[in-house]
């Protein structure tokens, strides 16, 4: 194994001016997949925040006493797909109304009874924020005695969850092409390195030095390259967050996994890319 790193090191000191054309040329394409990553994640902060508006909302006949809604809340409360429950009474509709509308203050003032009915509000659990779900929970709603109407907004929520199964497959699509294209440069790279070294991979192998001792070495090197591109991409992708969220609008950036994720990706690309490299070039040895 020191035999293996020592090769490693003297490789990137051999061909200072080569290896840093591998990593630069790695961090470029794991730069702009990283850019495609930011704004799949954005669209995934934009789309979530959306979510969070979907709700169930069960109106209650009136007169319903009280102990019946709160023992009624507390077992709703218990729902798998159930964060919290509110219970809204006609009192706080009204008031909620005249503040929300307040181009209906003449029509809620004339009245002279409150028009609103009380209810619950169901607000799900982030997994459960689709229409399958919303569903399921407005039946169980329904079967309660007290319950007047149940709405969740199904012609929204379903557009919603058409909007999301659409970013997921664009975003499954474009970053397979983006990760492919990075593999075939990172490829490339190494491969330079490899044909750069080939006249000592040829005396290798005439004194007997079996693939697997000449292999290494590239291995461990494209995987350090390609560490070294994902930590550079990484610095780059936070430098354009940084002028975005200045300059133009608020923008998320990458959670500690998500960029630790890219970083391995890129060590796994290197990877990669070394393994078809080395393994083509011996072929032909």
């Amino acid at each position: 194994m020191n035999l293996v790193v020592r090769e490693t090191v003297l490789a990137f000191r051999r061909a200072p001016l080569l290896s840093a054309l591998s990593v630069t040329t790695i961090a470029f394409s794991l730069f702009v997949f990283g850019l495609f990553g930011l704004v799949a994640v954005n669209i995934q902060r934009v789309i979530g925040n959306v979510a969070e508006r979907v709700e169930v909302v069960a109106y209650l006949k009136r007169g319903t006493p009280i102990e019946a809604v709160t023992t009624a809340a507390a077992d709703i409360q218990a729902f798998p797909e159930v964060q919290s429950v509110a219970h809204v009474t006609e009192a706080a509709a009204l008031a909620r109304a005249r503040h929300e509308l307040p181009e209906f203050q003449t029509i809620f003032q004339d009245q002279e009874a409150n028009p609103l009915p009380a209810s619950l509000e169901v607000r799900l659990k982030p997994p459960f924020r689709d229409e399958r779900h919303a569903a399921a929970v407005a039946d169980r709603l329904r079967t309660l005695d007290f319950v007047d109407d149940v709405r969740y907004g199904s012609d929204w929520v379903a557009k919603l969850d058409r909007l999301r199964n659409i970013a997921g497959a664009v975003g499954l699509v474009v970053g397979a092409a983006f990760a492919l294209v990075a593999v075939i440069i990172i490829g490339t790279t190494i491969r330079m390195a490899v044909l750069h070294r080939s006249h000592e991979i040829t005396i290798m192998r005439m004194v007997g030095a079996t693939d697997g001792f000449v292999r290494r070495p590239f291995l461990l090197e494209g995987l350090v390259k390609g560490l070294m591109g994902g930590l550079a991409a990484l610095g780059l992708c936070y430098g354009a967050w940084a002028l975005v969220n200045t300059y133009l609008w608020s923008a998320g950036f990458f959670t500690t996994s998500q960029a630790l994720a890219g970083v391995a990706a890129g060590g796994l690309i290197g990877l990669v890319g070394s393994t078809v490299s080395i393994g083509r070039h011996l072929r032909t040895v």
